[in-house]
């Protein structure tokens, strides 16, 4: 007896949303259902490829470039796409989640792109993801205001005043468990992309734009060759013009640092641009080298800046390559959340803002990333402060720039060491978080930083490699489990203090400090923290 042939609609297994039907068409299921089958098992085979890569670094303790795609690298001739106007100026970008309220203000900000995030900046509840998609659309349709309890109201500014938006579906690693293709969950970037796609490809060329996506925690070229093949399907299949997608891949796996050059490649007619993240970047190196020894033994997240050697390495190269093949180079984010109270300290980091933002100016970036309005004018002036009129510097070519793959993993030349102050610290912003996260809340303000979910992973992955490390702080205290509980059972009571009793109850905090402990302290490392936190997900 022959097998049952796949439905033709993706299943929803959610409660109903109100409005959900204009995101959730039969249409759209159909076409959701449609890339799963064909692109799932391609991913599903790719996943496991990582799975084998990392235990090659774990059995040689190195990486190097791929011998395989040198001739990729050493042609001289092929470029990407050039960029479409909506996307050849991208001196600034703000990053947040697609809320209704963030939807306006990111979309008014002054940036020149919004990072609409259904990724880290989002927790996956089924009402982020679909009324998210509803607020993109609605945007569009120009039908989206917001008022808030206190009756502050917010509408969008006139079209040619708004942000280009880039939409960041889920990384690769996590499944919608709300949505099912055969007997499978249907993977979050499917949903996250099929989505956006389906409903505004159509729109978005009317506008004069197009559909352009960031993509996440890619891990190697191949990976990217099967978005640029999902991208080629998608086109085809709504009869939207090839080239129409344009895509920019965030560079924040140590693996994805070493083929640059072949990312760009395989989505050469769909690519405009690379990204160099930071938390992300270095959760990864744990990840990978976290059986290395003591020479891959990160200090404190916040110690690790961007002129750290091996950083420069990485964006430097990052710059090199994007202008070697006609792509924009985008640097990383500021972070900073400007308090109302103190403006000492706002002035403090609004310096460090201005130095990190010239620094990538005047070494080749063609933008940057903030995670607040009011960093918008500052990052702005130092990019116009090179570029000028220019849309970007794409004709600077960064020749004098020579990375080894050595230098790109060279952590032990870093002098700075773990702190005691700094596994304190990953304690409070890593229950902080979590607690955050499993309310629905991707993008949480916590000491006057953004955070989101890359945050998170670096702070349970530098407590979980500095005990298996036995670093010893310069205190004396030994990093151990016992002394992460007790740092963990003082957070839970300060939590307590600050917020008071009912809102502590009120919220997720016991289960926010079980999971960081799980997750820092257990002997098999899990691959991604979202996974066992999305189990938890109301």
């Amino acid at each position: 007896m022959s097998a049952p042939a796949p439905s033709p609609l993706a299943i929803v297994d959610a409660e109903p949303l109100e409005r959900q039907g204009e995101v959730l068409t039969d249409s759209a299921l159909a076409f959701l259902a449609e890339l799963h089958h064909r692109f799932t098992p391609r991913r599903d085979e790719l996943l496991a490829r990582r799975a084998e890569r990392r235990a090659e670094i774990a059995r040689t303790g190195t990486l190097d470039f791929l011998p395989e795609t040198a001739h990729i690298r050493e042609d001289p001739d092929w470029r990407v796409a050039p960029a479409p106007a909506a996307l050849d100026d991208r001196r600034v970008e703000i990053t947040g989640p697609t809320d209704r309220k963030m939807t306006i203000n990111a979309l008014n900000s002054g940036a020149r792109v919004w990072l609409a995030d259904f990724e880290d900046a989002s927790a996956p509840t089924w009402e982020n993801v679909v009324l998210g998609q509803l607020n993109l659309i609605d945007a569009y349709e120009r039908r989206i205001d917001f008022t808030t309890p206190e009756g502050k109201a917010y509408a969008l500014r006139p079209a040619d005043e708004l942000a280009t938006v880039v939409a960041r579906p889920r990384g690769w690693h996590l499944d919608e468990r709300h949505l099912r293709a055969g007997d499978r969950a249907v993977p979050g970037a499917l949903v996250d992309f099929g989505l956006y796609f389906f409903h505004n490809a159509r729109r978005l060329l009317d506008q004069g734009k197009g559909p352009y996506f960031y993509l996440p925690k890619t891990e190697s070229h191949l990976e990217a060759r099967l978005w640029n093949d999902i991208f080629v399907f998608a086109q085809d299949h709504l009869g939207i013009p090839q080239g129409t997608i344009r895509a920019t891949v965030l560079i924040e796996t140590i693996t994805a640092a070493y083929e640059m050059e072949e990312i760009l490649y395989e989505l050469r007619d769909h690519a405009s641009g690379l990204n160099a993240g930071r938390w992300d970047y270095l959760f990864s190196i744990v990840k990978n080298f976290r059986d290395a020894g003591p020479g891959f033994v990160l200090p404190d997240r916040n110690a690790v800046t961007m002129t750290a050697p091996f950083m420069r390495a990485y964006t430097e190269l990052l710059v090199r390559t994007c202008h070697k093949r006609g792509a924009h180079a985008i640097g990383g984010m500021a972070a900073f959340i400007p308090s109302r109270r103190d403006p000492e300290v706002n002035a403090v980091a609004f310096d460090k803002v201005r130095a990190d933002k010239d620094r990538e100016a005047n070494d080749g970036f063609d933008g940057s990333w903030v995670a607040h309005p009011d960093l918008v004018p500052i990052a702005r002036a130092s990019f116009d402060a090179v570029l000028g009129d220019k849309p970007h510097q794409k004709d600077r070519l960064r020749e004098d720039v020579h990375v080894t793959a050595a230098e790109l993993i060279d952590i032990a030349s870093l002098e700075a060491k773990p702190t005691s102050a700094g596994l304190r610290n990953a304690v409070q912003v890593g229950i902080r978080y979590i607690e955050a996260w499993l309310r629905g809340l991707g993008a949480v303000a916590i000491f006057n930083l953004m955070e989101d979910a890359a945050t998170a992973e670096i702070s349970r992955s530098q407590i979980w490699q500095w005990i298996n490390a036995g670093v010893v702080f310069e205190n004396g205290e030994k990093a151990t489990a016992g002394l992460v509980r007790a740092l963990a059972a003082e957070e839970l009571a300060a939590i307590r203090e600050e917020i008071g009793a009912d809102a502590f109850a009120a919220g997720n905090w016991e289960q926010a400090h079980d999971l960081l402990l799980k997750v820092a302290l257990d002997e098999d490392y899990a691959e991604f923290l979202t996974l066992p936190a999305y189990e938890l997900l109301r």
